[in-house]
């Protein structure tokens, strides 16, 4: 308890959280764009605080809590992510006529989950890290109190969101069954033995990984996603994009290779399957939609495909090369959604493809912005995405797992059509009448931010590499 200080960031979160919500209750809903800067200005301050912490170390809550570079690279991108979706909800909520109070407060205890999470140090602050996340975005995901497709979309997720925490949890409960203790620290040392690793926890880690599977939409238990996109308020499917996969993949690594990294043959086997089928379907599961946000979620069950090859090669470049893929997915998807959510005629909010034609005859600037950004989600070169795929084949070469390298290439090539189809939809088709410009300038700066790193990471990528390769030492450095 004597180390505190290094939970300030989340200390703060969590008192900022019962103001604000006090806030929202005696102002009512009309203090909802206050609210939502407030939080905005919590998040901003948050990340202050994380750097003041960068140079620390350890562990406090009696060892339920640990602080190292790993964490604190993970804590700036979700809270960085956080500001983006938030900000961009802003003039949403209002069109939408969606300005409830308790928005930005789940928003922020969501937030405050995601930290806890690449920060726990063993099962039971993982599980309460968790749901606090998960239970936020469950109501998140129905806030559109008189839509049927957002109230839908919150009990699918709901539902499928509980099966997934009963799964993990009665992985967890096997684990500590079979090992007598709940500490990361202490289950390692327990597994180092290889007479100690039985069946039982096994089949306890069987468990976990289908747990966090559904956390990160990975084929098979990806069934709700294409779902919840579409039908969740479309600012509340930016934030799930965005943000919670990137909470949810730091927390894999940290179970991995700091609980599990004794015994990678036991894991990487079923990373490999998730891998390959979640690549598979997220490539031509999208092919055939035509509504943006459910080609999205196709989108992003092959991403996380793609990103879980860096963590089968079980290596120190491989958790740098999954660090980057993440990094740059979220600024892409980011980048994506700011200008989805600029897609308005008549006050009328636009989903479907072919809604696009001809985008860059009325709306140059957004169009060529994301052209920009589906060249880069396609992987080509010179953009940030062809970086991103890059490291995380060349780890698995490096590993020797070439057919999986093979594999993910060409997914990719598969992919590509879904990607460059948009491109062909906002370049060539005919044009369509102009979209609202109202409420756009939030958006646009997050939009034109998200197409300059994309396109700066052209001229000087170590940045990235540097960072990612020193966050991810520390984990080796525990082994």
């Amino acid at each position: 308890m004597e180390n505190i200080v290094i939970a300030t960031p989340e200390i703060f979160l969590a008192l900022s959280g019962m103001l604000l919500l006090m806030l929202g209750v005696f102002k009512g809903d009309s203090y909802t764009k206050n609210l939502c800067w407030g939080t905005i200005a919590v998040f901003a301050f948050g990340v202050v605080l994380v750097f003041a912490n960068r140079g620390l170390s350890g562990d406090t809550f009696f060892n339920m809590f640990h602080l190292d570079a790993f964490g604190t690279y993970l804590k700036v991108i979700i809270l960085l992510g956080l500001i983006a979706s938030l900000a961009m909800a802003i003039p949403y909520l209002r069109q939408e006529k969606m300005e409830h109070f308790e928005y930005p407060v789940l928003t922020l205890f969501a937030g405050l989950g995601m930290m806890m999470m690449v920060s726990s140090n063993n099962l039971l602050s993982l599980y309460v890290a968790l749901e606090l996340q998960a239970l936020s975005l469950y109501v998140l995901a129905t806030i559109h109190r008189f839509s049927m497709r957002s109230a839908e979309a919150g009990l699918k997720y709901f539902i499928l969101g509980a099966l997934s925490s009963g799964m993990l949890l009665f992985g967890a409960s096997l684990i500590y069954g079979f090992t007598g203790t709940i500490h990361f620290s202490e289950i390692a040392t327990f597994l180092s033995t290889p007479e100690n690793v039985s069946e039982g926890v096994i089949i306890g880690l069987v468990f976990l990984l289908v747990g966090f599977a559904f956390k990160i939409s990975a084929v098979p238990f990806h069934m709700w996603t294409p779902d919840v996109y579409e039908g969740s308020p479309t600012s509340v499917t930016a934030l799930f994009v965005i943000v919670p996969k990137v909470a949810a993949m730091g927390l894999l690594i940290r179970v991995l290779f700091e609980m599990f990294g004794t015994i990678p043959d036991q894991w990487a086997q079923v990373l490999v399957i998730l891998s390959v089928l979640s690549m598979a379907w997220g490539a031509f599961a999208a092919l055939t939609q035509e509504n943006i946000k459910r080609l999205m979620a196709y989108s992003s069950i092959g991403n996380m495909g793609y990103a879980m090859i860096g963590l089968i090669a079980g290596t120190e470049q491989g958790v740098s090369s999954t660090l980057i893929y993440m990094t740059l997915y979220m600024i892409m998807t980011a980048g994506v959604f700011s200008i989805v959510l600029c897609l308005r005629r008549n006050g009328i909010a636009i989903e479907r493809i072919s809604d696009m034609g001809g985008l860059v005859h009325t709306n140059p600037v957004i169009a060529y912005i994301l052209v920009i950004l589906m060249f880069s989600m396609t992987g080509l070169p010179p953009m940030a995405g062809f970086f991103g795929k890059l490291a995380v084949f060349n780890a698995a070469v490096s590993a020797e797992y070439y057919t999986l390298a093979v594999f993910g290439v060409l997914t990719s090539v598969v992919a590509a059509y879904y990607y460059l189809r948009i491109i062909k939809v906002v370049l060539f088709d005919q044009s369509i009448d102009e979209i609202d410009h109202t409420d756009l300038f939030v958006k646009k700066v997050i939009m034109i931010v998200c197409a300059l790193i994309v396109v700066g990471l052209i001229a000087k990528p170590s940045l990235l590499f540097n960072t990612t390769d020193q966050a991810s030492s520390i984990l080796f450095e525990k082994l």
